[in-house]
């Protein structure tokens, strides 16, 4: 079947609910408040404790930003190949590009690790509101953001003293309204076992992203290891290769990134209006720019295909929002939920006027918004070169003083991702610094004080260049270097990174001081009022926005109907010959082509499904109601890309790729007999 056009309206839905109201399908629920009695009723069947428990102890964080799961009780983990497509580009070489033609470990041995990769598992939720809101107490501002710090850094260190293996984390639900204390087992050693060719994972690319029918065996396994072994993970998803079922619930378990469905309308104008207008004419340039600049050689295809499907995933992304957020009638709708919500706190002295709290805060955003955005230039070396600046800073300070990512429960992973070598192009890095200084120049003026810091008296391209040529850090052993000598080191530190990064280091932080006090601070206090007048108003139906922290969302494996014709649940191997042309991006993988005899083309590939998820919940697992593992998320349909905003059930779909698709891939396509007898092993 043709895919489907991306162009489509962002019409309003009936099916769009009031937030507070979930019903059916949506939701991305806590672990700790599962709505068990709603599914009941909804399903006629709901999980027990030992069911979630279960699920919770099998599912993993992937810190780049991914979820996934354990599917064998020797620390196999599933999740997606766009996953670690950055593991795979880091790993390769000019002459063996593991990205383009995918990696099968025949050994344990031959399992390498991913550079700052890190799995992560909930091993206790715990509710820490009244600690929270006592440290804050009356503060304001500034104060307020200090105060909320160094309670997040207090109770984190004096919960997880053990940094070698655990890690906590202070998570803020519902804007402020509440706060979780999350407990991890800790997996620093993350290696590679098996990934398909590029080709085959996101065949179709750009055209069909976003879409279904979909053909994209974006599918991967990895294993944890510690002290050199492969961890034991008994409490693992049983690996079921089977036809997903038409009408059948399913569970997708992971840490979806962020929603914004909790804003209030001020904060609504403030994306359309200031933010997402630059960051689409930011991303499309971008993308441009990366395009031509690869098409000079193949070296420079492989070093940024991956950086480039990252562009290009965002941008549409944002064009989906930008499409919803113009909507008039879905903006309307948005509209009707706050008056809805204002009209159910009237006379609630509690609660107050928020809202109005909220668009003078957003109104003081509005003020420095360019400043910040511009506040420093892109690209890993400068990434290196100011965490390392800070990080001397902040580590001189008492715990509870220290800015949010260089609490003493933090630094394990920084160092980690600070330190772990991986390869740097320095043609991509002048390309992106050039970039966001010559943009900065543009939207602040040649004359604003910011450029002159940023720029001196040289141009972006010039001063790209000075810096990336001169720079020691892309040598790991510099950067350990720096990082052990501390205040010292980076103080008599010549590189001129490092000394770039001292001199715009302060703007940075005034700019943030100037957020905390006028944008941060405020919508503190407002958000908690907020939150209060949404448990009052809708109690306990309300779910928090998403926040990269572990959630389970349910719903049925089906299609929908557009334009009157019916789309279907599931896509083919078959679907997929027809649907190739022989050209990029819709151009099979070589492995396709050369066991096409072997394959099962009727079996399932890709299949679509009723759940509330979104970025983050690549990898996540697809589960059963017997806590079979049937598929892998990875992506949501177009009308799904307005579910940042306020979720649509009619026609908005998570996809996945099959565990039957991926059993076939693991038999005859890229064959791992070993891995097929540790997924099967009982």
């Amino acid at each position: 079947m043709k895919a489907l056009s991306r162009g489509v309206p962002l019409l309003v839905s009936a099916a769009l609910l009031p937030l507070g109201a979930a019903h059916a399908d949506e939701g991305m629920w806590t672990f700790d408040a599962f709505p068990t009695q709603r599914m009941r009723s909804d399903f006629g069947w709901a999980p027990d404790q030992a069911w979630l428990d279960r699920a919770r102890l099998a599912a993993v964080r992937l810190t780049g930003g991914c979820s996934a799961s354990f599917v064998s009780a020797e620390g196999l983990i599933l999740t997606n190949q766009h996953c670690v497509a950055e593991c795979l580009s880091d790993l390769s070489t000019p002459g063996n590009d593991l990205l383009a033609k995918g990696y099968v470990a025949t050994r344990r041995s031959d399992e390498r690790q991913c550079p700052g990769q890190q799995a992560e598992i909930v091993t206790g939720i715990r509710d820490v509101t009244g600690q929270m809101k006592q440290a804050i107490g009356a503060a304001t501002g500034e104060a307020a953001v200090k105060a909320r710090t160094a309670a997040i850094a207090t109770i984190e260190k004096a919960t997880c003293p053990d940094t070698v293996t655990s890690r906590c984390q202070v998570v803020s639900l519902y804007g402020g309204g509440q706060y979780k204390l999350y407990s991890y087992r800790k997996y620093s050693d993350v290696r590679i076992a098996w990934a398909p060719e590029d080709a085959a994972s996101k065949f179709g690319g750009d055209p069909d992203n976003y879409n279904f029918p979909r053909y994209a065996l974006d599918g991967a396994f990895l294993r944890a290891y510690e002290n050199g072994r492969p961890v034991a993970t008994p409490q693992h998803l049983r690996w079921a290769a089977r036809e997903p079922v038409a009408g059948e619930p399913v569970f997708v378990v992971g840490n979806p990134g962020s929603t914004q469905r909790m804003l209030t309308m001020s904060q609504f104008a403030y994306q359309r209006e200031v933010n997402l207008p630059v960051t689409l004419a930011m991303q499309s340039e971008l993308r441009g720019r990366l395009i031509e600049a690869m098409g000079v050689d193949a070296e420079r295809k492989r070093e940024a295909t991956d950086v480039l499907y990252g562009v290009e995933n965002n941008l549409k992304r944002t064009i989906g929002r930008v499409k919803a957020l113009n909507d008039s009638g879905f903006y309307a709708s948005l509209a009707a939920r706050e008056a809805e919500l204002k009209a159910k706190s009237a006379g609630n002295a509690a609660i107050g006027d928020p809202w109005s709290e909220v668009a003078t805060a957003m109104a003081a955003l509005g003020a420095i918004d360019t400043q910040r955005r511009f506040s420093q230039p892109e690209g890993e070396l400068f990434d290196y070169a100011l965490a390392l600046v800070r990080a001397a800073q902040e580590r001189a300070k008492p715990n509870a003083d220290r800015l949010p990512g260089y609490s003493d429960s933090a630094l394990p992973l920084l160092e980690k991702n600070l330190l772990d070598p991986k390869p740097i192009a320095p043609w991509l890095e002048q390309l992106t610094m050039r970039f966001s200084l010559s943009k900065a120049r543009e939207y602040l003026g040649a004359d604003h004080p910011q450029t002159r810091l940023l720029l001196g008296r040289e141009s972006p391209e010039g001063l790209a260049e000075r810096l990336v040529e001169g720079t020691r850090l892309a040598d790991p052993a510099v950067r350990r270097a720096l990082w052990n000598g501390g205040e010292a080191a980076i103080a008599g530190s010549a590189d001129p990174m490092i000394v770039y990064a001292r001199a715009v280091e302060a703007n940075d932080r005034r700019l943030q001081k100037i957020y905390d006090e006028q944008v941060d601070g405020p919508l503190t206090a407002a958000r908690a009022k907020l939150a209060d007048a949404r448990f009052a108003a809708y109690g306990d139906s309300v779910y928090p926005d998403a926040t990269f922290s572990l959630r389970i969302t349910y719903g049925k494996v089906g299609g929908w109907t557009e334009n009157g014709a019916a789309v279907p649940h599931r896509t083919t191997f078959a679907g997929a010959f027809d649907r190739a042309t022989g050209a990029e991006p819709f151009a099979l993988a070589p492995a396709f082509l050369a066991n096409k005899a072997k394959l099962k083309l009727e079996g399932a590939f890709d299949m679509a499904y009723a759940t509330d998820t979104i970025g983050g919940n690549s990898g996540s697992p697809v589960i059963d109601r017997n806590l079979n593992v049937i598929g892998a998320n990875f992506d949501r349909n177009i009308h799904g890309l307005r579910n940042d905003y306020a979720y649509d059930m009619t026609m908005a779909r998570s996809i996945g790729v099959t565990t039957a698709a991926l059993e076939q891939a693991l038999r005859f396509i890229y064959p791992a007999p070993a891995l097929l007898k540790e997924l099967h092993a009982r």
